[in-house]
């Protein structure tokens, strides 16, 4: 099989969109399975974990692969709920299509946008898959505008449906088909036409009155399609099996083949780590170019370290088999990459793409095991956890005795009791979940430090410190000579800076910040190669002394829909969540609003809303960024360790550690 007859596919969606059924499908559709499993009854090829089985949603992505028109395609299914976008996150980056799923029921949710918006930023081309179309209440021609208005004016139906809602019957394809089709504002004519205006030489012909050739139509329908310049809709109720065929088809024919060189230098990334019962660690690995052999040695860039490759493995239908190598533009299970983490690029980073960012932890909690002698056992689980989703960013304050994680949200939260306990044994419990807050400089300012005494030590740093727009993060560049201050030393002043702005002031990480090195000064002889691990903290915190913090927090956009009924109360409540809002919509009975809303003021509202309208009210939210508290608001987090603005205490509390290193 070569190169240009695979295709790697994530599959994505919201929230019981139907993207795990519509995966089990294409599996028996393929042949790849026998019997078609249940969501419902647990008994679903991707959803592996027990916890998966137990609450019918997925919690990790799950790879596979199937053979469609002797084209070799491997399918990534990804988590549809907003508490594991981290998973959706690190799929997105190995991916050469995507099939982005709408349930016809629900219509367009807040994930499917967010969503949406990361495949448009890194150009993957897209199948947009409207499923659930039996179900009651479906209303194609809104379906469609919320498509064309929420998603992208550049989606062309491949096929149309035989009715809607209950009345779904089939669905009948807009191309090589004899018969006229117009149903629901799609017609033959209305798409071809779509594709002739993206192409100037067609629409010129087609002006002229030449009659282009359906055929001619069709390829560069798919031309475009494969260029991200045009997405396909397909329609369908995968639980009844409709649509599935012709989505397989789309596949092949409108997504396009992984790209690579074997012959090139080997460039691949981690995507994905799991613990396998019998194998152990297993890393997730997209090759870009070259190739992969067992018992090959790989140099980890990110890391640099090397390492020995045990064996490469596939998942064939309902077991793993060993397969030996893995080619340029392929996916599998890759063995032996004990120190690799997931993002780590293997070999060379040309063709790799950048990882997009979407998912942000916006909560902090405390973990305890329910009985203390087990503690030792919950660290290296959780450490473990981490290791596989590295956002849960596992803080661990042995002296303390404390252990905490960043979160998405609660349904993380109760999916992490159940992983711990099935999984390792552990029963363990949190603590209530508090806001990450993070603090930024309220103006322009400079740090300075002088660190001579006591000697033997020399170290002299000056920093600009500037505020930046939301969003920006910490750029740092250095305006110091490498006569005045060594580029091993500027090197080491440049490593620290990020760790040191993990506490501020205020005890929260610094961000949206631009800081210089202004001045810089080492001592042929007294300057010893740690005095610059010492002297950093102590400068960044003079400078952030001077120039004050300001508290950022943590906003949702939300949209809430609801019974008209329920409108002004939701609307009061929202008002004093301290949300800003667009005016509302009313549509066939249903009340609408959108807006941000602060994090720390609405944690609990989707579960009163459910309470409040009798689980006809629904809430979905994305992150929408931080923005500045108001002015009253004075929330601190207690500082870890001993504080870089006393100095005396600082150093000598870093000297003893650095001197048991």
């Amino acid at each position: 099989m070569t190169i240009q007859s695979r295709r790697n596919v994530g599959i994505f969606a919201h929230v019981d969109a139907g993207k795990t059924t519509t995966t089990e499908h294409m599996l028996y559709t393929s042949g790849v399975i026998r019997s078609l499993g249940s969501v419902d009854r647990g008994t679903t090829q991707t959803d592996n974990l027990e916890v998966e089985r137990q609450r019918g949603i997925s919690v990790r992505s799950a790879t596979t692969s199937i053979v469609w028109q002797d084209v070799y395609i491997n399918l990534v299914d990804t988590p549809g709920h907003v508490d594991f976008l981290s998973e959706v996150e690190r799929s997105l980056r190995v991916m050469d299509g995507a099939i982005l799923i709408v349930s016809a029921a629900e219509g367009i949710q807040s994930q499917t946008e967010t969503i949406w918006q990361a495949l448009k930023q890194l150009g993957i081309p897209t199948l947009i898959y409207v499923n659930k179309m039996d179900r009651i209440g479906v209303d194609v021609m809104n379906i469609m505008k919320q498509i064309q208005h929420l998603i992208t004016p550049f989606a062309v139906p491949l096929n149309v449906p035989q009715g809607e809602g209950e009345q779904f019957t089939e669905i009948n394809s807009l191309f090589t088909n004899l018969t006229e089709i117009s149903r629901f504002g799609m017609s033959n004519q209305s798409v071809m036409e779509s594709v002739i205006e993206q192409d100037e030489q067609l629409m010129l012909r087609y002006l002229d009155g030449e009659v282009i050739p359906e055929h001619e139509i069709l390829s560069k329908f798919q031309d475009l399609s494969q260029k991200a310049q045009l997405f396909p809709i397909c329609f369908g109720a995968s639980e009844r099996s409709i649509g599935v065929t012709e989505l397989l088809n789309a596949i092949v024919q409108y997504l396009p083949a992984a790209a690579g060189d074997d012959e090139a230098e080997l460039a691949g990334v981690i995507f994905k780590i799991e613990r396998d019962k019998t194998m152990g660690r297993t890393s997730f690995v997209r090759l870009y170019n070259g190739k992969l052999r067992n018992r090959d040695s790989v140099h980890n860039i990110t890391q640099n370290v090397q390492e020995k490759i045990t064996q490469i493995r596939k998942l064939d239908g309902r077991k793993f088999v060993d397969i030996g190598q893995i080619s340029s533009g392929d996916i599998a299970a890759v063995y032996g990459l004990s120190q690799s983490n997931i993002g780590d690029i293997l070999g060379s980073s040309h063709g790799v793409p950048p990882s997009p960012s979407m998912a942000v932890p916006l909560l902090t909690v405390q973990v305890h095991e329910q009985d203390p002698t087990r503690y030792p056992a919950l660290v290296e689980a959780l450490q473990e956890l981490t290791d596989e989703d590295p956002l849960l960013d596992l803080q661990w304050y042995p002296e303390e005795r404390e252990l905490h994680l960043k979160v998405m949200g609660a349904i993380q939260l109760e999916i992490l009791t159940s992983l711990l306990a099935s999984r390792f044994g552990l029963h363990i419990i949190f603590d209530q979940p508090s806001v990450i807050y993070k603090e930024t400089p309220s103006q322009r300012g400079e740090g300075y430090i002088a660190y001579t005494m006591p000697k033997p030590c020399w170290a002299i740093l000056r920093f600009t410190i500037e505020p930046l727009p939301r969003g920006s993060g910490l750029i740092y560049s250095s305006q110091v000579r490498s006569d005045d201050l060594l580029l091993r030393y500027q090197n080491e002043v440049e490593r620290r800076i990020p760790e040191v702005l993990q506490q501020g002031l205020q005890g929260w990480e610094v961000t949206d910040l631009k800081i210089t090195l202004t001045e810089g000064q080492h001592h042929v002889w007294h300057t010893h190669p740690l005095d610059f691990v010492v002297a950093t903290p102590m400068g960044i915190m003079n400078g952030l002394d001077h120039t004050g913090t300001t508290l950022l927090e943590p906003m949702l956009h939300f949209r809430i829909t609801t019974p008209e009924d329920y409108s002004g109360k939701i609307l009061s409540d929202l008002v004093h969540m301290r949300a800003d809002f667009e005016a509302p919509s009313v549509l066939q009975g249903r009340f609408m609003v959108e807006g941000v809303v602060p994090v720390a003021s609405s944690l609990e509202y989707p579960i009163k809303l459910r309470s409040m309208t009798g689980g006809k009210g629904i809430m979905v939210c994305s992150f929408a960024g931080y923005k500045e508290c108001p002015e009253d608001t004075t929330i601190s987090r207690t500082r870890r360790g001993v504080n870089p603005l006393e100095s005396s205490k600082y150093i000598l509390s870093v000297r003893n550690a650095l001197s048991q290193l």
